[in-house]
């Protein structure tokens, strides 16, 4: 029932707010959108804990930086990105141009300053990612990236992509790596929902200037040990290293 009640919501408030984004985007600049898309996300958080009993449990935003960063998130479900774009105001998000097929989205992406890229990869992918990321930089936006480059189950990660390394050193901003168990309970784009706390953990942040490699070791391990530990807390089980899957 718990999952039904919340894809009910879901879809209620996306349809609402997709439809109020829509109309205010006729105005110009991005703070009419940005202001709506900002109060869609805290509502779908609310959605979650009123309707399939997820509660949000946010960790170490004592730890951030002042000024702007990048984001790297671990990504377990569609949940992660409304979690953490409730907690900031004003954020520039990286997504796959997949979006852009559903109807209208491609203008919304562009109100709101998204940085859409090719979902192939490839030469072209990384430079419209380094030229729409420095349109959020010069903004002064934090910028949220999922490094992964897809949605995984828990226990398990991809390869680590390189664009986030790129944009630490183009645009000289810290990189906050950001942890997370949501999948336990909102797993990828399953239709059931399993009540409990679901931790959105923010880490220290990595300086720009180190090399590519040991930089995307050091991210990869400290999400994937801390989103593991995460998980074994909520489950009391022992903790167990995540497991690399193709792709």
């Amino acid at each position: 029932m718990n999952s039904f009640l919340f894809s009910v919501a879901y879809w209620f408030l996306s349809v609402a707010y997709g439809l109020t984004a829509l109309f205010v985007a006729m105005f110009p600049g991005r703070k009419p959108v940005n202001w709506v898309i900002k109060r869609y996300t805290r509502r779908m958080v609310q959605a979650m804990d009123v309707f399939a009993r997820i509660k949000l449990e946010v960790r170490g935003k004592d730890r951030l930086p002042d000024g702007p960063v990048i984001f790297a998130c671990k990504h377990h479900s569609w949940g992660d990105g409304y979690c953490i774009y409730s907690q900031f105001g004003d954020l520039a998000f990286v997504t796959g141009d997949h979006l852009e097929k559903f109807p209208l989205m491609g203008t919304l992406l562009q109100k709101l300053g998204a940085i859409v890229v090719n979902n192939c990869g490839g030469h072209e992918a990384r430079k419209n990612l380094a030229s729409r990321s420095a349109d959020a930089a010069k903004d002064g936006r934090s910028i949220l990236i999922y490094p992964e480059g897809h949605l995984n189950a828990p226990g398990t990660y991809r390869k680590y992509r390189s664009g986030v390394w790129h944009m630490m050193n183009n645009f000289n901003m810290p990189v906050v790596p950001v942890a997370t168990n949501l999948g336990l309970f909102w797993q990828e784009e399953h239709y059931k929902k399993t009540r409990g706390t679901a931790v959105l953990e923010f880490l220290d942040p990595i300086e720009p200037g180190m090399d590519k490699n040991a930089f995307l070791d050091l991210l990869r391990d400290r999400i994937e040990t801390r989103s593991q530990h995460l998980i074994a807390e909520a489950t009391g089980t022992p903790y167990t290293p995540s497991v690399l899957v193709a792709g």
